[in-house]
């Protein structure tokens, strides 16, 4: 046949444009399609084979090789796949978002399909040549037809192409791409193999490349004409997890996360059913220094039947838990997907809910099996996993099992269950209080009743307790309720005596109360008499439903508008400087001082420290 020109069967000037300028987002994709299509045209080679092994020809070992001629700007990419016939170039080359693969998948019927599993739809990926070409010429042919029936194909991506016959002794498929002015980094051998690696690093057969070797004389590497497989020619994850070993998993983890250490734990399966995909999840034993980057995106890569989409798809698991690293593969998506699309995609949905649930059931194995280990995760990465408390409410129960505290039983490591399972007979509520600091908590005098009475009090420190407990409210039916809030009520651990005792001091006491009131009408909302006090003579509360001091510190640290409202002060009727006040020719500044001192023993600042401090000296010397 000789040379004939065709015109593309769509307008093509339009697709290229977008092919090349929007739907990829950095060029070195190109690579990646065209060894896809490589590999994918040698498992049809290998899939027809079963059934006619001559087509085979005398060349059963299947491969792609990479080349190139820096002279004369070309890229090589040649498998020696199931290649084209003429009429096949013409018809697969020369329709923009076509390519053999989806016919050859439609005429696969019933359990065949499952056998081509590895065959994808790669749509438009041959187009993406020219985003760094301005010329590819295609010499294919396909595997059973003679040499003198082969075929060139070539265009410049400007409306038409040109096919002509050609012998060729090999059968396959042969893409050169003449580059660009300006793209000479892929006429470099480091530089392709960086690409190979990250995307087509688990292609199933060898990718080759000439070796190049340091010339010594001219001081430069030269290429020899020796080949070297630069894929590892394995998908970690799609083998059988009983053929992968432990220093397999590491390594393989160390290579996607750049992390020096093991992970601390792993979880490796295959999921079928609505959606299929194979995930390999890891946990890092250290956090990584932007652990708190709530903008950084993920640690897992995307993967389309084993071709490598995008790093740090962050749609495939919640922010909370953006500490995973890991490898999803799913069998559903389209290789052109896009970022916009993940969001959108029921799939995608599917992939990160079971994920989301493998990796909760990883940690919760951690947990009840390996005590040390999760105590060394929780360390790292427990505040960052109290956000999905809030953030994720189908996993609420499950999350608020996974937590620990500190608790005026233990400094660390308590759980909700644990607290649960030592609460006192007929106690009710889960008591905790929120600190800056351990030893804040520690010493709230807002604690003294509780010690006393041996009722433990969760302690919560971190930064995102305030805000996790805005949205947890109980746990195993009990109510979660802060001890810094409202008027202290024990219910049965409270005898009657007791409360009968309260009730006659506050009676007694009303008198100081009222002036108290009087003197402090400025600062707090209201004065009463407590039980919670027992060796402090003061202590600030805030109603329920209202922020408590330590929020409303946070926020402001945090340049936001706290809420404002005047707390309530809790005083001791039984402690020798309330008693001091009645009759005190210095109550005002008795009452102040009072008052401030709750709220440096709450932890607050003083908006006026100066006046505290006359208020102190002119005490200490009158």
């Amino acid at each position: 046949m000789d040379k004939k020109t065709h015109s593309f069967q769509a307008e093509v000037k339009q697709v290229l444009h977008l092919v090349t300028h929007s739907l990829y987002s950095n060029k070195e994709i190109f690579l990646r399609e065209l060894v896809s299509n490589a590999s994918d045209a040698c498992d049809k080679l290998r899939f027809e084979a079963l059934d006619n092994a001559a087509l085979f020809e005398d060349a059963p070992n299947l491969e792609v090789r990479v080349s190139f001629d820096a002279e004369a700007r070309t890229l090589t990419i040649r498998d020696n796949g199931i290649g084209m016939s003429a009429d096949e170039a013409i018809a697969h080359l020369g329709t923009i978002a076509k390519s053999g693969t989806r016919e050859f998948m439609d005429k696969l019927e019933g359990d065949q399909k499952k056998d081509a599993s590895l065959i994808g739809q790669f749509g438009v990926g041959f187009y993406s040549g020219f985003i760094v070409a301005d010329r590819m010429t295609v010499e294919t042919r396909r595997a059973g037809l003679p040499a003198d029936q082969g075929v060139r194909w070539s265009s410049e991506g400007t409306g038409d192409f040109e096919v002509e016959t050609i012998t060729l002794p090999e059968r396959g498929t042969a893409v050169t791409l003449h580059l660009r002015e300006g793209e000479e980094e892929f006429l470099k051998t480091w530089r392709l193999k960086s690409v190979i690696s990250k995307y087509s690093d688990h292609i199933s057969l060898p990718i080759l490349m000439r070796k190049e070797e340091w010339n010594a004389e001219k001081a430069e590497s030269t290429v020899t004409d020796e080949w070297e497989t630069v894929n590892k020619a394995a998908a970690l994850w799609t083998r059988s997890k009983s053929e992968i070993t432990e220093e397999q998993y590491a390594e393989f983890y160390k290579q996607i996360s750049y992390d020096t250490e093991p992970p601390l734990a792993y979880t490796h399966n295959r999921v079928e059913g609505r959606s299929e995909y194979t995930q390999l999840l890891f946990i890092p034993a250290k956090a990584p220094f932007d652990l708190w980057n709530r903008d950084k995106r993920g640690g897992v890569k995307l993967y389309v039947k084993r071709v490598f989409i995008m790093d740090d798809a962050e749609a495939l698991m919640p922010v909370y838990l953006r500490f995973v690293k890991g490898v999803i593969d799913s069998a559903d998506l389209p290789l052109n997907v896009s970022r916009e699309l993940l969001q959108e995609s029921r799939d995608v949905k599917v992939i990160r809910e079971g994920s989301t649930k493998r990796v909760l059931a990883m940690l919760e194995d951690l947990a009840e099996n390996q005590a040390e280990k999760y105590t060394a995760f929780w360390k790292d990465f427990g505040s960052v996993l109290k956000e999905g408390v809030g953030e994720d409410h189908q996993n609420q129960e499950r999350l608020a099992k996974l937590l620990r505290f500190a608790s005026t039983h233990a400094d660390e490591g308590v759980s909700l269950a644990d607290y649960v399972s030592r609460m006192k007979e007929g106690q009710e509520p889960i008591y905790y209080i929120t600190a800056d600091t351990l030893a804040a908590a520690k010493n709230s005098p807002q604690l003294e009743i509780f010690r006393k009475k041996g009722i433990e009090v969760l302690l919560l420190t971190d930064r995102v307790d305030e805000w996790m407990l805005s949205h947890l409210f109980e746990f195993d039916g009990k109510q979660l309720q802060s001890v810094a809030k409202g008027a202290v009520d024990l219910g049965s651990l409270q005898d009657e005596e007791e409360k009968k005792k309260a009730e006659e001091v506050a009676t007694a006491f009303k008198p100081v109360l009222d002036r108290l009131k009087e003197s402090l009408k400025a600062r707090a909302k209201d004065v009463r008499v407590t039980t919670r006090l027992v060796d402090s003579p003061a202590c600030i509360v805030v109603e329920e439903g209202d922020v408590s001091g330590h929020l409303a510190r946070l926020l402001k640290q945090a340049g936001q508008q706290a809420p404002t409202g005047l707390p309530t002060l809790e005083v001791n009727a039984d402690h020798a400087l309330v008693k001091k006040l009645d009759g005190s020719a210095h109550f005002d500044d008795l009452a102040q001082v009072l008052f401030d001192q709750a709220v440096l023993a709450e932890g607050g600042h003083l908006e006026d420290p100066a006046a505290y401090v006359r208020r102190i000296n002119a005490l200490l010397v009158g």
